[in-house]
């Protein structure tokens, strides 16, 4: 039986073009990725050294001391800290999303969006703590107005770090929302309200099912970097928002305990990775792409008819 080209290509292997094309990448994820994360594998499964570093004696005392219950409170924390940032982040973003592809000043608004890339990221929550401190913009403003005789305390708070962790990391989830909304047939709402369905309804049941690469995109570009988060803490929160960064960050240079900083390391990696992976599965895609199932996606057109009639039949 004669095979196709596409099958032939790969079953060419390394010494197809395919495979040439790939070694650059295939070495750079293996010097840069798996070759890091193995070393941090092994030194969680190692005894720590007196000053630092590790000895060579296999044992699971990183592990146990992952049971402590305190441990627990700055995993809880930090799953606290990333959703809610994460959700408000998300409830922020679509609406800008769709703001900037329905405008005629998608230039200027895409500028706004990424000026924060043009400025150091450390400057940036210092410009924070300039506003928020008790000696700051914010609280000069309410005294000059009279709304408050004495600061309030906005910084070193868990709402502290919610509200920078928001601000810094809107720009990640607002851009791929943007370029897929961008690609959205928007006549397809029309359709929709002509067939009978409500603004808020059509929006639910044409426009999100049809942009949920991009949530799913933007929520990722968000979730991951804040669970990771440890800058922004250490700045702005209190002892109310202690996260796992911080707490790997210690055990490496307070503590010097490499090996129960590298199994906190790996609680973060398998964390996210199953967050990704159970993101992908409700999404209804496969780890290497693609509908999971391979069903084809339902057409644009299909989605809007079918929820039009479903209005129309619901008002009767």
């Amino acid at each position: 039986m004669k095979r196709s080209p596409g099958r032939a290509g790969a079953a060419g292997g390394a010494g197809s073009p395919g495979g040439l094309y790939a070694a650059p990448s295939l070495f750079w994820l293996t010097v840069f990725f798996l070759a890091p994360l193995a070393i941090i594998v092994a030194y969680s499964f190692l005894t720590p050294g007196p000053r630092g570093g590790v000895e060579w004696k296999p044992t699971l005392d990183a592990y146990r001391a992952i049971a402590n219950p305190s441990f627990a409170r700055v995993t809880l924390n930090t799953i606290v800290v990333a959703i809610g940032a994460t959700a408000v982040t998300m409830l922020i973003a679509v609406p800008c999303g769709y703001y900037m592809a329905r405008s005629s000043r998608q230039t200027l608004l895409l500028m706004l969006v990424m000026i924060p890339f043009w400025t150091n990221f450390l400057i940036r929550i210092y410009a924070w703590i300039a506003i928020l401190g008790n000696e700051g913009f914010l609280n000069d403003l309410l005294i000059a107005t009279g709304l408050a005789r004495q600061s309030v305390r906005f910084l070193y708070n868990r709402g502290a770090v919610m509200l920078v962790l928001v601000y810094t990391y809107l720009p990640y989830a607002i851009l791929p929302l943007y370029s897929t909304i961008d690609k959205f047939d928007f006549s397809l709402l029309e359709a929709a309200r002509d067939l009978g369905a409500s603004k808020l309804g059509a929006i639910n049941k044409v426009l999100l099912p049809n942009i949920k690469g991009g949530i799913l995109t933007a929520f990722l570009f968000t979730f991951i970097p804040i669970f990771g988060a440890y800058a922004v803490p250490l700045l702005v929160g209190g002892t109310d928002s202690y996260m796992l960064g911080n707490l790997i960050a210690d055990e490496l240079t307070k503590s010097r305990d490499w090996p129960l900083a590298s199994a906190i390391s790996l609680v973060i990696t398998l964390v996210t990775t199953m967050g990704v992976l159970l993101l992908l599965r409700a999404n209804g895609t496969s780890v290497l792409g693609g509908s999971g199932d391979g069903e084809k996606p339902v057409p644009e057109a299909s989605s809007a008819a079918a929820y039009g009639a479903q209005a129309i039949g619901g008002s009767r």
